[in-house]
């Protein structure tokens, strides 16, 4: 252990994420893991780290954290004011913390989450090969609260990333690609054809296991309990009121609403990054496919 950072201010919410841990939903554990992975990636990326190591991933900005000694850091993910001892510093670069300097995160501006990884990553104990926080569950370190001291592990031999690569982040409507089902035949035709012609809204419920949208209601022609089954981050998950839930990383790992769809996992990134009032469109595969032919 090289250094310890220390939390002043967590922000509405702010937990220790990693990619995850998959292979544990037989025993009834779920993924979880950062929301936006892309973005721990290019974290971890910028400070020479293992793409999997453990970084802070700050919903809405608001975290403020001293550095117990001199540390490299880097953030990325929704565009926020970065400080280091006052002065503005950009985000997707390597930032050089001394010892005792403060940084900040002020309010994110577009998208909904931002990471913060340091050089050597962050060495909580693991859970099940796993270093992150899982809200349902309780798995992992409670999210982070003033007071609180992260240990950071060894310099890793990788040398950081040059450059300063770009991210976008967009406050129109996000387009999301989908594949019907697991479950489509539990609704009318029609219901399908409304999902990829209307628009949904983010709704202010919405967080870590899954964002719940407002619009056109989707009809059933089959009515009852689903037997529970396996969910997947992406599935669009219809409750009786007909309108849809996009379940997330943290997502339950069985559940008794239909999926009508299910959005591509390369479009996770993009969905974890939706905020409240933003529009979501589906577009299937199918018709994209046949749009480029």
């Amino acid at each position: 252990m090289s250094a310890a950072l220390e939390i002043l201010q967590s922000g509405p919410l702010s937990t220790i994420q990693d990619l995850g841990r998959p292979g544990y939903a037989a025993t009834g554990v779920g993924e979880s893991g950062a929301a936006d992975r892309g973005s721990l990636r290019l974290a971890n990326r910028l400070v020479g780290n293992d793409e999997n190591a453990a970084a802070i991933e700050v919903t809405l900005g608001g975290l403020e954290l001293r550095a117990g000694s001199a540390v490299a850091v880097a953030v990325t993910g929704a565009p926020c004011e970065v400080t280091t001892g006052g002065r503005p510093q950009p985000m997707n670069t390597l930032l050089d913390l001394a010892a005792g300097a403060i940084l900040r995160l002020g309010i994110a501006r577009r998208g909904l989450r931002s990471y913060v990884a340091v050089r050597g990553g962050i060495d909580v104990q693991p859970v099940l090969g796993s270093r992150s926080t899982d809200l349902l569950s309780g798995l992992g370190p409670a999210p982070l609260s003033p007071g609180a001291r992260l240990p950071v592990g060894s310099e890793p031999a990788i040398r950081p990333m040059e450059g300063r690569p770009s991210q976008r982040f967009d406050t129109d409507d996000l387009v999301l690609r989908v594949v019907p089902g697991p479950r489509d035949s539990w609704f009318t035709r029609s219901a399908l054809k409304r999902l990829l012609s209307e628009s949904y809204v983010v709704t202010s419920e919405t967080n870590r296991i899954g964002v719940r949208l407002d619009g056109p209601a989707l009809t059933r022609v089959r009515h009852g309990d689903l037997p529970s089954e396996g969910l997947v981050a992406g599935g669009l998950l219809v409750p009786p009121s007909g309108k849809p839930t996009l379940s997330l990383v943290n997502h339950p790992v069985l559940g008794d609403f239909p999926a009508i769809a299910t959005v591509l996992a390369a479009d996770l990134d993009k969905a974890a990054q939706a905020r409240p009032g933003q529009r979501l469109n589906f577009v299937a595969l199918d018709a994209l496919a046949a749009r480029a032919a």
